[in-house]
């Protein structure tokens, strides 16, 4: 690849304050490589609309991770991950994800200096792996690549610059917290130095980053799994014994439904009766249990994850000889995650492979023979929320990264010429560890036959065959967290793992320069090859593969590809200096590539710019684009996971309850699918009837995420048209206004439950019914969800980035910056036969983002004020028949059947820091986030896990304080 050298800062002057730099360049002008093209050029406004952040500026923003700064952008869609997913099984939780124009994670290119950086085997990359106080500035291509870069550059391209030398040291200290709690703290600390001359220098810096932990239970408004506006909503399954008899047929639950009477409610608090005696158990109404029965496992979970990250980075530089270069950069990040949710929801067919219910020989069964009489007990099947052992995974990422470039200049015909070799190695891997679930050999045993032995001792076994008590500890399960003993406890739980990671390596050779000189300019050249090498394994424990843990089941995902390409580039000079053409160019590009896994692609981009006065260009670009599917889309071993859905066939909060049509599917059954009673009701993990209209969390594993070896690439065409004005009568100011089109193909979709039940009973497609179990209640017992090659996406929209540097006044510099993007368009389609369905405008893609962006300066003092602003969007409803944040009835939601939604107001949010530089070299900034302190609002579809809040706005006033030294 080529080297990025001889890139100051002055790139981003240039790019975004084009008129500025024009005044103050009065010496000569270097060739510089752009991101976005391998020719290196002196005019810096490309066809390609472009937008560069600085350290400063990365630094005003108050924000420490990388995934959260690009976050921010007007052109960002919701991560990937939510910070608030501590239900999220995948690898990749914990971790920060960018999305560019709504289209995911997995169609963004992130380089490092110009290099592909890690990937998992989903094929996302880890933005919080990279540590901000390395960066020099990150350069954010809103455009289709493919043709430079290759796959997965539909989206655009994050190209993060870090510093490329330095002289002296820099430490940089960060500490930040929330107003209210105290929480969320924050902190950063940083020591990079350097040193070097003209033939050689060399740069290392350490970091240390942590993003604390937000608790749901430490917010009235957050401790409630619908918020604190409707606090007996949402409630899961309770601490105590609940009790049912064995069906002897299919071995699930028939009969009586009784619950341990208990003092306490519906927080865990209390104490049970004993759980021996039949009389201290109460039915279990028809429409449930009662609230005071339940749990509200909101308490135990965690609201935003906390993580810590620490990296160590060096970077090394070399003249030789012959006008040649060698450069090397090592990296090593370890960043871990703690997730915690609710005590596990058990119940004696967890695993349905493997049930365990309560032995009618137990000492504990209150309807076995040790109390009902010999030969008269009967085994019980339960439920029980282990609320006393809290599930919690740790995540542990470990990411390495070394590359080294040999590079040089020459001149052919008195052209400049430049060439480099390079080798690229990137790598993450990682293990997860958790606990909090059980082992159901061990609960087998515990809640099988035992007796009390001569010592008043409860042992497991019998009289006859007892087993010894260092084997085995009786669990009374059925008498509440009050009943439970550590011994017990330990004794049940289980602890399970899984290790993940994969790994790039790529060699890659470059050659660009100037073929010749036309009358408008050089015709500007680049061609280049690429091998790259991609494995990636996710790989869970031996325990976790047999079923006989109530932790997820997974099957070991393993794959390996190779990938040969080469691409060639020209610029290409037409006109320039005559009346109204102050210049036209165009740029044409292709790349070759060739995978080992499904084929060849070819990738062609033809862009223009065209400036009919030195004031005001035109740009724009026509590019085709690719994401080949990833390690785990093709060789991904699948897993269990307990999905949230809301069942279309519910015949009162469902779509059935307002279309006749699904009413009808969902009753005569279709595609193979069972038929649903007439009344039919979908139930909570609790057995309850659903309440609301919003998804709730199955009792019963399904299978999702398997590999799919027959996957093809996406395909993309690209179209951008913009106009960037210069006007020499106003000094300083510059605007840019960018169209843009993005066309995805053949996408590859790894749906969701509830996507799969909406395409077969709201679109009918019998595809889609062929991957749903129902059993005899009608109830939904699989929904085996993975990777396939359906339909398409488009999105359009317009860019508006303006930038003003007003005249030095004697009260200060003030310079003002904005970014706009207007969503036109967000339509997806399922399939070739299926509707196009506009999202627009609904949650979470808002017809209007924007950031405002004021900064002064006088003297040693500097002040930053920041205006985030997100548009009004559409929102699921709570419940249509109670009008539960439910205030548009008559509006229909894009992809419903029915009417019914929810408007949530626009957001905008404030951030205020000052500065002041002192005079030993140092300086400081003291900011506060969402400086009016903007509540969270309910949402349905933007819901942590945890509660109907969405983590990844602000929940409170954020303070912060940085200190930075030179020395």
């Amino acid at each position: 690849m080529q080297q990025r050298t001889k890139i100051a800062v002055a790139v981003a002057l240039a790019v975004h304050s084009m008129a500025a730099f024009a005044q103050e360049a009065a010496a000569p002008l270097q060739r510089v490589e752009v991101t976005g093209s391998r020719i290196r050029q002196v005019d810096l406004e490309t066809a390609q609309p472009i937008q560069v952040m600085t350290q400063e500026q990365i630094q005003k923003t108050g924000l420490v991770t990388v995934g959260d700064i690009i976050a921010n952008m007007s052109s960002a869609g919701s991560p990937a991950f939510s910070k608030g997913g501590s239900l999220t099984s995948n690898r990749e939780n914990g971790g920060q994800y960018a999305n560019l124009r709504n289209l995911g994670s997995q169609r963004l290119l992130v380089l490092v200096n110009g290099k592909r950086w890690t990937q998992t085997v989903a094929g996302l990359t880890d933005m919080s792996t990279i540590p901000s106080s390395m960066i020099e500035r990150m350069e954010i291509l809103k455009d289709g690549a493919s043709s430079i870069y290759g796959s997965d550059a539909i989206a655009g391209v994050v190209n993060i610059i870090l510093k490329k030398s330095m002289e002296g040291g820099q430490l940089s200290i960060y500490a930040g917290r929330n107003e209210d709690v105290a929480d969320g703290k924050n902190r950063d600390f940083s020591l990079s130095y350097g040193a070097g001359n003209e033939k050689a220098s060399l740069m290392f810096g350490l970091s240390h980053t942590e993003t604390g932990a937000v608790w749901s239970r430490d917010r009235e408004f957050t401790s409630y799994s619908r918020t604190s506006e409707f606090p007996l909503e949402g409630l899961g399954g309770g601490p105590w014994g609940r009790i049912r008899q064995v069906n002897a047929t299919t071995g699930g639950a028939t009969g009586f439904d009784r619950i341990l009477n208990h003092t306490g409610d519906q927080l865990g608090e209390g104490v049970g009766q004993d759980s021996r005696n039949p009389a201290n158990y109460h039915a279990v109404p028809a429409s449930g249990p009662i609230p005071a029965d339940n749990f509200n496992t909101t308490r135990q979970m965690v609201f935003a994850m906390p993580s810590k990250l620490d990296t160590i980075f060096t970077k090394g530089e070399l003249q030789l000889p012959y006008n040649t270069r060698l450069v090397t950069t090592a990296m090593y990040a370890s960043r871990k995650g703690v997730s915690t949710t609710a005590g596990y929801p058990l119940n004696s067919q967890s695993q349905s492979k493997y049930p365990v219910y309560i032995d009618k020989d137990s000492y504990f069964n209150p309807y076995g023979n040790q109390v009902a009489g010999a030969g008269l007990g009967q085994d019980l099947y339960f439920y029980r929320r282990t609320i006393e052992v809290p599930r919690v995974t740790e995540n542990t990422n470990r990411t390495l990264h070394i590359d080294a470039t040999l590079s040089g200049d020459f001149e052919l015909r008195s052209l400049p010429w430049n060439w480099s070799v390079g080798y690229n190695h990137s790598k993450v891997d990682g293990d997860t560890m958790g606990t909090g679930n059980l082992n159901l050999l061990n609960l087998k045993k515990a809640l099988g036959p035992s007796f009390r032995n001569a010592a008043g001792v409860v042992q497991c076994g019998t009289p006859n065959a007892p087993i010894a008590l260092a084997e085995c500890t009786p669990w009374d399960i059925l008498g509440g967290p009050s009943a439970s003993t550590p011994a017990a406890l330990d004794y049940v739980m289980s602890t399970g793992g899984y290790t993940y990671g994969s790994k790039v390596d790529s060699a890659t050779a470059d050659l660009s320069g100037e073929l010749f000189q036309l009358p408008a300019g050089a015709l500007g050249a680049a061609a280049g090859i690429e091998h790259r090498t991609v494995e990636g394994w996710d790989l869970p424990g031996q325990f976790q593969r047999s079923g006989f843990s109530t932790d997820l089941a997974g099957n070991p995902t393993r794959g390996r590809y190779t990938v040969r390409e080469a691409y060639a580039e020209l610029n290409i000079p037409v006109l320039k200096n005559l009346p109204f053409v102050e210049s036209l160019s165009f740029n044409l590009a292709t790349r070759y590539s060739d995978y080992s896994n499904f084929g060849s692609a070819n990738n062609s981009k033809a862009s223009f710019t065209y400036r009919p006065t030195k004031d005001v260009m035109f740009r724009g670009t026509w590019a085709e684009g690719f994401r080949a599917p990833t390690v785990g889309d093709s060789f991904g071993g699948g897993q269990q996971s307990f999905d949230s859905y809301l069942d279309p066939c519910d015949t009162v909060y469902g779509d059935a309850a307002r279309n006749t049509t699904v009413l009808g599917r969902c009753n005569s059954g279709i595609g193979g699918i069972r038929g649903t009673p007439a009344s039919f009701r979908q139930k909570t993990q609790t057995g309850a009837n659903i309440s609301s209209s919003s998804s709730v969390q199955t009792s019963v594993p399904f299978n999702v995420n398997a590999g799919n070896a027959f996957l093809q690439p996406e395909t993309a065409i690209t179209r951008t048209l913009g106009m960037v004005f210069n006007p020499s009568f106003v000094p300083g100011f510059s605007a840019a206004v960018d169209w843009y089109s993005i066309t995805v193909n053949n996408r590859i979709v790894s749906v969701s439950s509830n996507y799969v039940l909406g395409e077969c009973y709201n679109q009918g497609l019998t595809d889609f019914c062929s991957l749903v179990t129902r059993d005899a209640t009608g109830m939904v017992t699989d929904v085996r969800r993975g990777n396939a090659n359906l339909g398409q996406i488009k999105t359009e929209g317009v860019d508006v980035e303006l930038r003003y540097r007003l005249p030095r006044f004697s009260w200060g510099q003030v310079n003002v910056r904005s970014e706009t993007t207007y969503l036109d368009e967000y339509s997806t389609k399922s399939n070739a036969t299926a509707q196009w369905i506009d999202f627009s405008g609904d949650y979470d893609f808002h017809r209007w983002k924007s950031n405002l962006t004021t900064d002064w300066a006088l003297g040693n003092w500097s002040a930053t004020w920041g205006v985030r602003f997100l548009s009004d969007v559409t929102d699921t409803c709570l419940s249509i028949p109670n009008r539960w944040q439910c205030n548009e009835l008559e509006t229909r939601r894009p992809g419903a059947t029915s009417n019914g939604a929810n408007r949530l107001s626009s957001l905008t949010f404030h951030d205020i820091s000052v500065g002041y530089k002192f005079a030993w070299n140092g300086n400081v900034r003291v900011g506060v986030n969402n400086a009016f302190d903007k509540k969270p609002r309910f949402t349905v579809l933007g819901a942590a896990s945890s509660t109907y809040v969405d983590a990844d706005l602000p929940i409170d006033r954020f303070f912060y304080v940085r200190y930075n030294q030179n020395f």
